[in-house]
Parts: C-alpha cells; sequence; structure tokens
C-alpha cells in the first residue's frame, strides 16, 4: 500500500530504511533518466519521431533550453540555480517536508531525482533532452523525460499525502495549542 497508516518514529531503524530506500529510489531513477538521454542521442536523430503507439505515444528527440513547456529558454544557469536551491532546501528540510510519512519520503527522492536529472543535462549538455511525446489527433503534451516524470510523480505523491493525512499536521498545531491555552496548574489549583 502507497500510503502508510502513521509516520516513521524519528531516528527508528525504520526511518533510517525508508531513507536507505528513499537514497536508492534517487539513484536509480536518476540512473534511469541519464540512461535513456544517452540512449536518445545515440540512437535517435534530432527531430525525428519513432511511432510506439500510432495516434497516442512517440519516442523523439529535441532538446529544451528552457523549463517545462519551454518557458525561460535561454535562462539555463538561472534554472540551474533556482534547481540547486530547491535541491538544498529540500535535503536540508528532508524530515520536516515529509514528516515521517513513508509516501512523502519517496515522493520527495522522486521530486530530487529529477532536479538532478535535468541539472546534469543543463551543465554538460547546455540544454535539457525530451523524448517522450503524447498526443492525440490535433492535441499535443509538451515532450518531457524521465526526469520530468519523476517530479510530477513525486509531487502528486506528495499532494495526495496531505491529502491522506491532514491530521497529523492539525494534530501538532491542536495539541501546541492546547498546551499554550490550557490554564497553568497555579491557575487551576485557585
Amino acid at each position: 500500500m502507497l500510503f502508510s497508516k502513521n509516520p516513521i518514529q524519528k531516528g527508528s531503524s525504520r526511518e533510517k530504511f525508508f531513507f536507505l530506500c528513499a537514497f536508492f529510489c534517487f539513484v536509480l531513477c536518476t540512473a534511469l533518466d541519464q540512461l535513456t538521454k544517452h540512449l536518445v542521442v545515440s540512437h535517435i536523430d534530432k527531430f525525428t519521431r519513432i511511432h510506439v503507439i500510432p495516434g497516442f505515444f512517440d519516442l523523439t528527440y529535441i532538446t529544451n533550453p528552457g523549463a517545462a513547456f519551454g518557458i525561460f529558454a535561454g535562462k539555463g544557469y538561472m534554472l540551474l540555480a533556482v534547481s540547486v536551491l530547491v535541491f538544498v532546501l529540500l535535503i536540508l528540510f528532508f524530515r520536516a517536508i515529509t514528516e515521517g510519512w513513508s509516501e512523502r519520503i519517496l515522493a520527495v527522492s522522486l521530486i530530487l531525482s529529477g532536479i538532478v536529472g535535468n541539472s546534469i543535462d543543463r551543465v554538460f549538455r547546455g540544454e535539457v533532452v525530451d523524448f517522450l511525446r503524447v498526443y492525440y489527433k490535433n492535441w499535443e503534451w509538451p515532450s518531457f523525460n524521465v526526469a520530468d516524470s519523476c517530479i510530477c510523480v513525486g509531487v502528486f505523491i506528495y499532494i495526495l499525502s496531505v491529502l491522506v493525512h491532514p491530521e497529523h499536521r492539525k494534530n501538532h498545531e491542536t495539541s501546541h495549542e492546547s498546551s499554550s491555552s490550557s490554564p497553568s496548574s497555579e491557575e487551576s489549583a485557585q
């Protein structure tokens, strides 16, 4: 089951296990992203389309000098700086962001993997390689890659987790409010 019933206790062996799994997921997804991009660059001519599911899904080889949907084209260094900043912040606040929920640990590791995968492209290629094309008749989604998929899936899992487990934050806030608003022992003795 994707969603855990209880948050993982900080410092427990279970937390260490999930952190190790998250690291493995991060390494595996980053490697898969780079391997698939290498295969595309090596075996598909730029702008060529290979029909995998005709009328719906193609493999292609295009590059994107910007971010999603081509925004910030030509601002690769700015995007790289933002990516590094987000990566560092996610690492620094990993425990706070995941709040001990195993699915959030997975989600953040996927997001980190996507950030690193596209950042590697920006550093070594100057732009991001995209090769997955989804379309139907006159509608077409912008081409994307494994790193983009990791980011999207990670964000989706994280949002679902917040919707499934809103009580953790509420319980924490409620217990904090009740302890600060409850009368002190001296007041209750009077």
